[in-house]
């Protein structure tokens, strides 16, 4: 599907919901969020930051709050989207326009701009990849403490290339020669493409 470039262009496109896309849209811009477009959808922002979307599909339509997870959802309404995937999106689905309670709708919205304000999200956890050393490498800091001292000064992204470096060797000598080669740079404090950078 091509971009849209108005709120008004994806409610045409979305016509089979049309009445209702625009009740939601009427509700919640009468709100104190600002109107966007983002990933060719309607987006509602408060200071830049994303409070919630508008969306259609094929069989309904709804209402997205980017940390609907905060939300108290006393009604038990919400709907996560991929469990165990989605972690802060939750949305609000309808399938037809008698499924709207305005007073319901504007309740959730006004606590998720509340939430908002007060910092509430959740950010996403940068997992940090493992290092995985090959054994000539870890026998060689058992047996070195300069090299050992010299490759825990590195950073782990240095240190993961001198692991790439010699466990991509598929012959032992090649691996012997390429131990050899790092170790004054290891001592150094060098990394293995710095003279690259």
């Amino acid at each position: 599907m091509s971009k849209v470039a108005s709120v008004e262009e994806y409610i045409e496109r979305h016509s089979h919901f049309e009445q209702e896309l625009q009740l939601l849209r009427d509700i919640i811009i009468s709100t104190e969020l600002e109107e966007t477009i983002k990933w060719s959808s309607p987006v509602y922002t408060l200071n830049g930051k994303n409070v919630v979307g508008l969306g259609a599909f094929k069989n309904h339509f709804g209402i997205w709050f980017f940390n609907g997870v905060f939300l108290k959802d006393e009604h038990k309404v919400l709907v996560n989207a991929q469990e165990d995937k989605t972690k802060a999106l939750r949305q609000l689905r309808f399938e037809s326009v008698n499924d709207i309670d305005k007073n319901l709708v504007i309740s959730y919205i006004k606590e998720a701009i509340e939430n908002q304000k007060l910092g509430k999200e959740l950010k996403p956890k940068r997992h940090a990849k493992s290092l995985s050393m090959p054994m000539e490498l870890k026998d060689l800091i058992s047996n070195n403490t300069d090299f050992k001292a010299g490759f825990a000064s590195l950073t782990t992204y240095k240190q993961r290339e001198y692991c790439e470096y010699i466990s991509t060797a598929k012959r032992e000598a090649t691996k012997l020669s390429r131990l050899e080669k790092i170790i004054p740079m290891v001592l150094q404090g060098i990394g293995l493409n710095d003279k690259y950078r």
